[in-house]
C-alpha cells in the first residue's frame, strides 16, 4: 500500500502531453525535414544513418530495418508479400527456389523483386529453407530498390564461394551421363507445395489436375505438369478472383 502511493506521489502534478490538432505528426515529415533528395549523391550515405545499430550486420542492412526505414522515409505500407513461388524441385528439398515479392504504399509506389537460394548460395544451417531464404532476399531487394540503397542486404550474402561451387557443378554434369528430365515423376517438394497452396487458396487440386491438365489418378503426374500447377496457383494467388468456381473447396483427398 505504501509502495503504491509512492507511485502516485511520483505521477502527481504530471500532465499528458498534448499534440496541437493542426500539427502534422508523421515520422516522414519529421525524419526527412532537412534530408537530401532521394536522387542526390548524398542520399545513400544519409539513409544508412536511418538505421539503427541492431538493424545493420557489418554495414549491410537487414530485412527488418529496411521495413522499418521504408516506411519511415515512404510512408504506410499497404501490401508486403510474395506474388509468384517456384519452389525447389530436388526430392531432398535442398535445390534452386525462386521467389517474386512485391511491396506497395500507400502513396501508390510499387515494387516486385525476385530472388533464389540454393545450396550453393546459402548457409548450410538455412538450405532446408530454401523457399522462405528467397522470400527474404527478395523482399530485401524490393525494398532496397525503393529506399534507392546501393550494395546488397545482410541476408542476401553466404559465407560460402558460390563462383567455385557453380563451377565445380558445371564439371560434374559435363562428366555425368544423367540429366533432369521434366517427364519424371513430380517431386515430393513440388507435391507439398502444391498441397499447401491448394489449401491457401480454398482450391480442389485434384479437379485442377483432372479438368485443366486432363490428369487422373490413374496417370503419373510429371514434373513438367506439376510445374505448371505450380504456375497456375501462383498466377491465383495474384488474383484470386480468377480462380474457376468449380475448382474451389479444398479437398484434402486429391492427395490420394
Amino acid at each position: 500500500m505504501q509502495m503504491l502511493e509512492q507511485e502516485n506521489d511520483l505521477f502527481e502534478g504530471v500532465e499528458e502531453l498534448k499534440t496541437p490538432s493542426n500539427t502534422d505528426t508523421s515520422v516522414k515529415n519529421v525524419v526527412l525535414e532537412d534530408a537530401p533528395s532521394m536522387l542526390s549523391p548524398e542520399w545513400h550515405d544519409y539513409a544508412m544513418t536511418l538505421f539503427q545499430e541492431d538493424e545493420l550486420m557489418n554495414g549491410h542492412p537487414l530485412v527488418n530495418g529496411l521495413r522499418r526505414v521504408s516506411e519511415l522515409v515512404l510512408g504506410p505500407m499497404i501490401f508486403s508479400g510474395p506474388t509468384w513461388v517456384k519452389p525447389t524441385d530436388r526430392d531432398d528439398h535442398h535445390g534452386r527456389a525462386t521467389v517474386i515479392f512485391t511491396v506497395e504504399f500507400a502513396s501508390g509506389l510499387k515494387c516486385s523483386e525476385v530472388a533464389d537460394s540454393w545450396e550453393g548460395n546459402t548457409d548450410d544451417m538455412f538450405c532446408a529453407f530454401a523457399v522462405a531464404i528467397a522470400s527474404t532476399r527478395a523482399e530485401a531487394r524490393a525494398l532496397r530498390k525503393v529506399l534507392k540503397i546501393k550494395g546488397v542486404a545482410a541476408e542476401e550474402l553466404t559465407k560460402k564461394d558460390t563462383a567455385k561451387i557453380v563451377r565445380d557443378i558445371s564439371k560434374q554434369n559435363n562428366s555425368s551421363a544423367g540429366e533432369y528430365e521434366d517427364s519424371g515423376r513430380m517431386s515430393d517438394a513440388q507435391y507439398n507445395f502444391i498441397d499447401v497452396k491448394c489449401k491457401q487458396l480454398n482450391v480442389d487440386g485434384g479437379k485442377l489436375f483432372k479438368d485443366m491438365f486432363k490428369v487422373d489418378q490413374n496417370r503419373k503426374i510429371s514434373k513438367k505438369v506439376a510445374s505448371e500447377i505450380i504456375d497456375v496457383l501462383n498466377n491465383y494467388q495474384k488474383d484470386k478472383s480468377t480462380i474457376p468456381s468449380e475448382f474451389k473447396g479444398y479437398n484434402q483427398e486429391w492427395r490420394n
